[in-house]
């Protein structure tokens, strides 16, 4: 069986990224676009990395254009947008497939590793978050309506 850290991504200026990098980190990963009713959590999320990033948390951050076509943009736009609207400096992986038969195999992973409500294994929406502890086990899942802040005591505790 495959762990967190076997699986390889791209960052948005196409270098390559193992995820093997962030061992012994406490990582969230998004799924995340720029024209969504969720985008405002690129600040939230940003926080999040600001303030925890010294005790070895990583936000990675997955652009995706599955839903509602809410991520349109090339990878220079994206990395434009995040920087001048967000001032993103958590990681930026390349846009990937979250479901379906082009599935990014770290999300094919992550699903099987934390299903949704009732055991769906989809991604809902944009802005869906795994919380992955130090030794690289997802230990949950939540929906794009929670928050950055709510997470805070979730990441504490793995810390």
């Amino acid at each position: 069986m495959a762990s967190f850290y076997d699986f390889n991504a791209e960052t948005l200026d196409g270098k390559p990224a193992p995820l093997a990098d962030h061992r012994d980190k406490v990582i969230l990963i998004v799924n995340t676009a720029s024209k969504c009713g969720f985008t405002g959590q690129y600040a939230g999320l940003e926080a999040l990395y600001r303030k925890y990033r010294e005790t070895g948390v990583v936000v990675l951050g997955f652009p995706c254009n599955q839903f509602g076509a809410q991520e349109p943009g090339d990878a220079a736009e994206i990395a434009n947008f995040c920087s001048l609207t967000y001032e993103v400096d958590f990681p930026m992986m390349r846009k990937v497939d979250v479901n379906g038969p082009k599935a990014h195999p770290l999300y094919v992973w992550l699903k099987r590793q934390k299903p949704g409500v009732l055991g769906t294994t989809g991604i809902k929406w944009n802005f869906t978050k795994f919380l992955i502890d130090r030794s690289g086990r997802v230990v949950d899942r939540f929906s794009p309506t929670v928050e950055p802040k709510a997470l805070e005591g979730a990441i504490e505790r793995l810390l």
